[in-house]
């Protein structure tokens, strides 16, 4: 009992220090995930506990740990196609509607937000492989970012293990598009291309990303508090072009949370940009369909 409190203080510090740099919440409910997140790290660098730990990273010099701390803590739950749903809906009538308003020119760029190990971004290139017919002479840039240093190191990989393929990948797909090596899947150097993944940040406001016809930001600002969901929003709605779309996860909305997007009426997890007119009141694009 005597060590339990300042065993609380750690995960209480630790989870502030995740927040403070990445968005991310841990409810106090499940800061045991800290523990379990950090113990192989606390092994290979011979640190003891928690309290040693945040004692370690109190030092400014060691900004590197402090990321590779912050970096176990992360959720980086992923799989290929996660939601089927979701991504029946981007195949039906996002993609169809995008390539009517982007005929002219014929470029469409996607960003994947919050990729973690790239299952998504691939999942997209996949989507549109599988249609290529339909985007002959296209140029179609896909880009996938996320905040931790080491699942996009992952991602550029395309490596997966075989309990990863196995989850959400039809076997059609699965031999379609990669090609296994010793016990990993490799993902097709040809999709591997059409995807860029970079390091980025949410709550940064200032990128050069540029701007996208479609963004995924998906099952990510569910953990965020409400002052960094709107950071979050605000850099969203300045990447998206102003007739483009974002789609959240499954179980999130904009409702109640921002007022820079408007759902559309007929597509579950897309929405348009709200632009204020001089009257003040709220002019939508025109929602799918």
């Amino acid at each position: 009992m005597i060590h339990s409190q300042p065993a609380t203080n750690a995960t209480r510090i630790l989870a502030g220090l995740l927040e403070a740099r990445t968005g991310q919440q841990i409810a106090p409910s499940r800061y045991w995930r800290i523990q379990t997140a950090l113990a192989p790290m606390l092994k290979a660098q011979g640190i003891p506990d928690l309290d040693a730990l945040v004692a370690v990273l109190s030092d400014p010099d060691n900004e590197k740990l402090l990321q590779e701390s912050l970096d176990a803590m992360l959720n980086n739950e992923s799989f290929f196609f996660r939601d089927t749903a979701m991504f029946a809906a981007l195949r039906s009538e996002a993609f169809p509607a995008l390539r009517e308003r982007r005929a002219q020119r014929k470029t469409l760029r996607i960003w994947c937000a919050g990729t973690s190990t790239g299952q998504e971004a691939y999942s997209v290139a996949m989507l549109f492989d599988s249609e290529r017919e339909k985007w002959v002479d296209w140029k179609i840039e896909i880009v996938g970012t996320d905040i931790s240093a080491s699942v996009i190191s992952r991602a550029k990989l395309g490596r997966y293990s075989q309990f990863e393929i196995q989850r959400g990948l039809s076997v059609d797909y699965m031999l379609r598009y990669f090609t296994q090596d010793g016990e990993d899947w490799v993902i097709d150097p040809r999709l591997q291309a059409m995807v860029t993944f970079k390091e980025d940040n949410l709550l940064k406001p200032r990128g050069d990303l540029g701007r996208f016809d479609i963004i995924l930001c998906r099952n990510v600002l569910m953990y965020f508090a409400t002052e960094t969901r709107h950071i979050a929003y605000s850099k969203l709605e300045r990447s998206l072009e102003n007739d483009g779309m974002l789609m959240l996860g499954a179980a999130e909305t904009v409702l109640g949370h921002t007022d820079l997007f408007s759902a559309t009426r007929e597509l579950r997890g897309l929405y348009c940009k709200a632009v204020t007119g001089k009257t003040g009141q709220s002019i939508f694009p025109a929602p799918l369909g």
